[in-house]
Parts: structure tokens; sequence; C-alpha cells
């Protein structure tokens, strides 16, 4: 029961926490019963979010009892962010969201046994009280000079778009879900991400108040990369969400692949269910062979594995292999190549096209003699096989899955070309 302590400690898990020994010494006297909120401010979760899923299961498989929470109602509000005010989305999105960031948890967390996951909406207990008992009985607790330092109410107030009531009422709204998880179900730990954390103690100086009982908080770190940019963003591409279709697979395998040196080791212990043993393997066979990027290779297989499952991590190992001549193009699927083919740059061009034309098309030279120097010096592939005529026919019969066509210049600029109708 308290050893996940430590393991989420080894894992650099718990940036903030409340009282370490007395959450032990509860936890040591059997299990307890804990949450994470999730708002639905975007058809999807993203990386970061998933740091916090994998939390709320380590503690499950520890035996404590979890509770993941949607957001039903502060979906429709939406936590204030340091720069400007949040687009408030209409009631029938916020539920459509609801349905699809549930799906997304559940399958993470185990609903039988003695320590069954609940899922919790927090609209059910906020949309039936009136405006009046909800100043009453809640917000008559709130201190507004404690609620004004908190850092993304505080920043906002120094700035040109200031906040909002509806936002600077988002902390006494978080409060009371941990104060009714805390009466309904017994709840006292709440998990989050540290640039939560005045958010997360709103409900600890709230059960206080009202309950006279302390309960406790661990927040985790946030994502970033060495510059202090959150994973993703620093790619200038957005979020890395965990909806295929938002995100695909190909491109949060490669993204991952791709991180500096500096951050991966960490990221394998947070994102990971590897042992202490396998990732200090990894570590020293990259402190060995830094040029091999063996821990990136291995954090992008388990965290596609552990987001989009066996199969299509397989595929995006594949694809990562075929497009540079190692492995069959022939057997990735059509999805998955189109997928990776449009991280890399996906044109479109005529069926019958010759190869100059096509390398032109997908940005690979710039032109006809640059296409036929390519090709004279070996350097030009089509669905990896070398051409040797820059003015050779391309007909649609050679396009792989989904009538597309690999390019490859030299051993690793490739781009993509869909062949289309004369």
């Amino acid at each position: 029961m308290t050893d996940v302590l430590e393991d989420l400690q080894w894992r650099g898990l718990i940036a903030l926490s409340t009282d370490l020994d007395e959450l032990r010494a509860e936890m040591a006297k059997g299990p307890i019963t804990y949450y994470c909120g999730f708002d639905p401010t975007a058809p999807s979760l993203h990386i970061g979010h998933l740091l916090q899923v994998l939390t709320v299961r380590r503690l499950q498989l520890a035996g404590h009892n979890p509770l993941a929470l949607v957001g039903g109602a502060t979906g429709l509000i939406g936590d204030p962010r340091p720069s400007a005010e949040r687009q408030l989305h209409s009631r029938d999105q916020v539920a459509e969201w609801v349905e699809k960031i549930r799906g997304q948890i559940e399958p993470y967390l185990d609903f039988t046994g003695s320590n069954a996951a609940r899922i919790v909406n927090n609209l059910d207990w906020t949309a039936p009280m009136s405006a009046i008992d909800f100043l009453r009985d809640i917000g008559k607790h709130f201190r507004v000079n404690k609620m004004l330092t908190k850092d993304a109410v505080s920043a906002r107030l120094n700035s040109d778009a200031g906040i909002s009531y509806t936002e600077f009422s988002y902390q006494i709204l978080q409060g009371m879900d941990f104060l009714e998880l805390f009466r309904r179900y017994g709840c006292r730990l709440q998990t989050g991400g540290s640039d939560q954390w005045g958010n997360l103690t709103a409900g600890t100086d709230l059960i206080r108040r009202m309950e006279g009982e302390s309960v406790h908080l661990l927040a985790t770190p946030l994502l970033t990369n060495s510059a202090g940019e959150k994973l993703g963003k620093s790619t200038g591409g957005g979020s890395l969400w965990m909806d295929a279709g938002m995100t695909s697979p190909y491109a949060l395998y490669q993204y991952l692949v791709n991180l500096e040196d500096a951050i991966v080791g960490g990221l394998l212990r947070q994102l990971t269910f590897l042992s202490r043993e396998e990732i200090d393997v990894i570590d020293k066979e990259t402190a060995d062979r830094p040029q091999a990027r063996i821990a990136q290779r291995r954090l992008a297989e388990e965290v596609t594995r552990i987001v989009h499952g066996a199969h299509e991590t397989d595929q995006v190992i594949a694809a990562s292999q075929a497009l540079f001549g190692r492995g069959e193009l022939a057997e990735l699927s059509a999805s998955t190549l189109r997928a990776a083919l449009s991280e890399a740059g996906l044109a479109s061009a005529p069926a019958g096209s010759t190869v100059a034309d096509l390398f032109i098309a997908a940005g690979l030279v710039s032109s006809r003699n640059e296409a036929r120097r390519t090709v004279a010096e070996g350097g030009a592939y089509v669905n990896n096989e070398r051409v040797s005529d820059a003015e050779e026919a391309v007909p649609a019969e050679r396009a792989l899955a989904g009538g597309l066509l690999v390019l490859r210049k030299g051993k690793r600029t490739f781009a993509g070309v869909e062949l289309t109708a004369m």
C-alpha cells in the first residue's frame, strides 16, 4: 500500500505534496480512495493527461480505490489560463466531449474487484445547486484575498486581458468537487498537475473548513523539454493528442523517437511501467551508445503501445523501418502509410507522371536538372527501388495501398505522393 509512494518518488512523479509522511501512515492502514479530474475542454486528452491517467493506474495497482472525474460542469467554465479567457463551448459540445474522454480513460482502469474504479461527473452535483446555495454554502468559505494569489489568477489580473468572474470561480468549483467526493466516497487524496496546485489546495482548504478533516494532495510535474516548453508545443504543432485521428500513432512515435537525450530517461520512468531494473539497463546502453537512441526508441514503443495498442505500434515500427528501405512497404496498411507520409510531406500528382515530375511535386528537388542529377548519382528511389531514368513514367499500378508512392532522396530524406487520375 505504501510502496507506491516510493515508486512515484523514484519515477519523479511527485513535484508537490501536502504531507507525505501523513499520507504514508494513512495508506499503511489500508486502501484509500483518491481522485483525479479531467476537464472536457477538447475532444481528446493529450500526453500531459496521459501522465495523470497512468498515475491513477499506478495507485490502483497498489490496491487503492480510484475515482476518475470527468468535469461536465468545470468543462463548461474552463480552468483559467495565465494568458487569456478560454472559449466557452456549448452544453451539447461539452457533453459530447465528456463521453469521448470517459471512453479514453476507461481502458486504463479496472472496474472489477475490491478496488474497482468509478468514473464520476461533477455536473451531477453541480447542476442541481442554485446560485444562492452555491454562494451561501460553498462560496462563504473562500477568501478573495487568498483566491487572488493563485498563479493563473494573479497573472491575469496583471495583464490587459483581466479575468472574468466565471473563470475566477473555477477554483471554488474544483474545491467543491473534492468536498463532494469526500462526502460521497470517503475520498482523501487528489492528484493532478503541478500547474493546478492552486486549484488543488482549494479542495483541501474547503474540507478542513467544512468537515474539520485534513486530506492529501499529490501533484505531478509538467512534461517539458529542457527549455521548459510543454511536450508537443515545442514543435509548433500543438498538443500530442491521445486520439489517433488528431495525432496519428506514427506522429506520436516519431515525436518521441526524436526527443533530446536530456529528458528521455525521466520520461521512461514517468510514462511507462518498465521496472527499475529494465530502465537501469536502458540507461547504461544509452550512455554507451547514445547515437543508437535506444532510450528514445523504447520510450516511443512503450508509449505508443500504451495509447494505441500493440497492432498499431507494430505497424508504426514497421513503417519507420520500411520508409528508409529496411522493411517491406507493401505490408503497411493504407492508414499507417498515409499518416507517415503526411508527417514527411504528402503531395499529389497524376498517374503516369515522370520520376522527375514526382520528385519536384514532392519537394525533394527544386528543378528537373536537380532531379536528373539525383537519379544519375544513384540517390533516387520510388517505393525503395532505385530508379535510373528521371523521365520514366510511373503508372498507377506502382502505387502502394491508398494510391501512394514513397519517394526517397539519398538515405534519409523521403516524402509521399498520392497518384490521381490523369
